[in-house]
């Protein structure tokens, strides 16, 4: 798109009453967006065009008289900050069949070339996400990534924090959805992953610069999420989570849901279950999202996982060391509970976990915890 017309994209994106419906009838109604912004319509006319109030329009026009389009363009260059609208070739395929889609994504590092290369996965949660749902995501983001999937999330804490570190760690490709300007990094916290990201993805928004992360945003930060993907994974999820509306705009959009069970106690297992009741599929492994896809190429055969499952060099287990093995899982347990729960002395369980520890079947973590790997 030329220069001239490109920086009217961006001044009409800029104002906050001309979401992508009302963006759209303007882009159909004017020979340019140019002669939009420049358009001497009368007044009602323009209310019926975008069926608003008088209220609106006037919103609408003190919005247009702060805003310079070719100061939006030259903020954009001074900030390294590229854009792709869509009326151009290079803007998702994916994203741009959904109901309402962005009519500008803002995006620092390589985002329009991986998005044509490779295919997407969300993959979302609580920001409060425990132990388990933290490593969940994290190990099947990298697996994913291994089999040539872009891990798709929002930044959040928790479990999308995860799986954006999951793909990184795999050398894998990771796109970030932000739910404010790109000039805004939120959290905060996230500005160290934020230029990781950038060197293996991209990260990107439909918001302007200096939008705020407000609460309003992120249910259209989540359409963008599921939009890019062929399927969304959650990973905990409360009954009223965040995570659940990405998963309804997948189903509206005619993607694939997936979910991953949890504890049956946990308030953050609630939302995964309702889906999986739902007819989400459930997930125990990155190979069952694999399987839905029909990606054989990086399914292992039954006889890998089965020497996944059984492990090739963990040698001979002692009987306390076997039965220690069963009680110890994913969710992080204190030495106390193990011995308590497997009656066995003390002496005998702290030996027998250090042996499982050399074994690469077990490792504590900070407080005298050990979890399964």
């Amino acid at each position: 798109m030329e220069k001239q017309e490109l920086k009217y994209w961006l001044a009409w994106n800029r104002v906050k009453e001309i979401g992508p419906i009302r963006f759209n009838k303007l882009y159909q109604h004017f020979s340019s967006l140019e002669e939009a912004w420049n358009s001497n319509i009368k007044k009602n006319d323009m209310m019926n065009l975008l069926h608003i109030r008088e209220e609106i329009f006037n919103r609408i026009e003190r919005e247009k008289e702060q805003i310079n389009p070719d100061e939006e363009w030259d903020l954009l260059q001074k900030r390294n900050i590229r854009v792709v609208t869509i009326k151009e070739k290079e803007y998702p395929a994916l994203l741009k069949n959904i109901y309402n889609p962005p009519p500008v994504i803002y995006y620092q590092g390589n985002f329009t070339g991986i998005m044509k290369e490779a295919k997407g996965i969300a993959i979302v949660g609580s920001r409060k996400a425990t132990f388990y749902g933290r490593k969940v995501s994290r190990e099947i983001a990298g697996e994913m990534a291994k089999s040539g999937y872009i891990v798709i999330s929002g930044l959040a804490r928790g479990i999308d924090t995860n799986a954006h570190l999951g793909a990184l760690e795999a050398d894998g490709l990771t796109i970030a959805v932000l739910g404010c300007g790109l000039d805004r990094i939120y959290p905060p916290e996230n500005k160290k992953l934020v230029q990781n990201i950038m060197e293996r993805g991209a990260i990107i928004t439909e918001f302007p610069l200096f939008t705020r992360p407000e609460k309003n945003n992120f249910p259209r930060r989540n359409r963008i999420i599921s939009g890019l993907s062929l399927g969304t994974l959650v990973v905990e999820a409360t009954k009223k989570s965040g995570a659940l509306i990405t998963a309804d705009y997948a189903l509206e959009q005619g993607r694939e849901v997936f979910a991953v069970p949890g504890n049956i106690h946990s308030f953050l297992s609630i939302g995964c279950h309702n889906l999986i009741k739902q007819g989400a599929r459930l997930v125990n492994s990155f190979q069952d999202i694999l399987e839905e896809f029909g990606d054989n190429k990086y399914l292992l055969s039954e006889k890998e996982n089965k020497e996944n499952e059984e492990g090739n060099n963990i040698g001979v287990l002692t009987d306390y060391e076997q039965k220690l093995l069963k009680y110890i899982s994913i969710e992080p347990l204190h030495i106390d509970e193990i011995a308590e729960i497997a009656s066995f002395p003390y002496s005998k369980v702290n030996e027998a976990l250090l042996s499982l520890e050399l074994k690469n079947l077990i490792r504590e973590i900070e407080g005298k915890r050990y979890i399964r790997i």
